[in-house]
């Protein structure tokens, strides 16, 4: 078994029968993308970011967006502290200098909040008082969002829904997994003891692998279709951006990874479609593009 094959397998031993989402979620860490997870409270959502962490070898944080956090509770203060030696301002950093953020309920804060995460996740920096500070490598976003039906929630703009690589949403587990939940057989608790199956370095070669995925000419044709076809047949609102093509077929050579080869296939950029292309379109819209975009022109 590969160090890939136990990381997922470690993984699916706490989310259990949820293997598909996992390899989603694992996907997405090793593409270098932030992953969006949306589902009902109790879900297992949190189990599986700190899951993700501990197996990886990553430091790991985590802020409760609530509707009265402010964007310095994310990225940090400076406090004067003048009785240490020459005094001074002395910065302290926030929850979100770590490899693995969890922004657990990120629509229950305000757009002003939210916005803190935007520069945070895209050029993997943020702008303090003034000054730029680098954020840690890797640096993974999992936010967590409730239903916007739900009360006391502020939807995500569509700027900031783009910046999420994949979205993905656990569910209901079924008879089997839940059984073994209510038995007490998941070994959440131990979570905190697990040692790393591979650390920071395996994770930057794997990373490298996904670049070096090969995708002949057919395939990106494949993938111009789905663009065209969200942009000018499906009807939708605003089609798939240039961004999200790239995320689409990022995503794709990372499952490709996960499925140990090195060549994309059709079959890839089909396993990953729902993840990337729903919350960028609509819910379902997938399932649109697949039966209506042909495979072969």
């Amino acid at each position: 078994m590969s160090l890939m094959q136990q990381a997922v397998a470690q993984i699916n031993s706490v989310i259990l029968g949820k293997d598909q989402q996992v390899k989603l979620a694992v996907a997405c860490l090793i593409a270098d993308g932030h992953l969006l997870i949306e589902d009902l409270p109790g879900m297992g959502k949190t189990t599986l970011s700190h899951a993700l962490a501990q197996v990886f070898g990553l430091e790991y944080s985590r802020i409760q967006f609530t509707s009265d956090l402010l964007p310095a509770d994310v990225l940090g203060v400076s406090v004067y502290e003048g009785a240490h030696g020459e005094g001074g301002f002395r910065f302290h950093p926030g929850p979100i200098f770590a490899q693995v953020v969890l922004a657990d309920e990120i629509n229950r804060a305000t757009a002003k909040s939210q916005s803190a995460l935007l520069e945070a996740m895209e050029e993997r920096q943020v702008s303090v008082e003034g000054s730029t500070r680098i954020l840690p490598d890797p640096f993974f976003v999992i936010a967590t969002q409730n239903p916007v039906s739900q009360a006391g929630t502020f939807p995500l703009p569509e700027s900031q829904l783009d910046r999420f690589l994949m979205c993905i949403s656990l569910g209901y587990p079924d008879e089997t997994a839940e059984r073994a939940l209510l038995e007490g057989k998941t070994p959440r608790q131990e979570l905190t003891q697990w040692q790393p199956v591979m650390d920071k370095a395996g994770l930057g070669v794997l990373r490298q692998q996904v670049s070096a995925v090969k995708a002949s000419a057919a395939v990106l044709d494949y993938v111009q279709r789905i663009l065209k076809f969200t942009r000018y047949e499906g009807g939708y609102a605003a089609g798939l951006s240039p961004r999200a093509g790239i995320a689409l077929v990022r995503a794709a050579k990372a499952w490709t990874v996960l499925a140990d080869r090195d060549f994309l296939l059709p079959e890839d950029v089909q396993a990953v479609l729902p993840a990337v292309a729903d919350h960028r379109l609509q819910p379902g819209a997938s399932d649109q593009i697949l039966s209506r975009v042909p495979v072969l022109a």
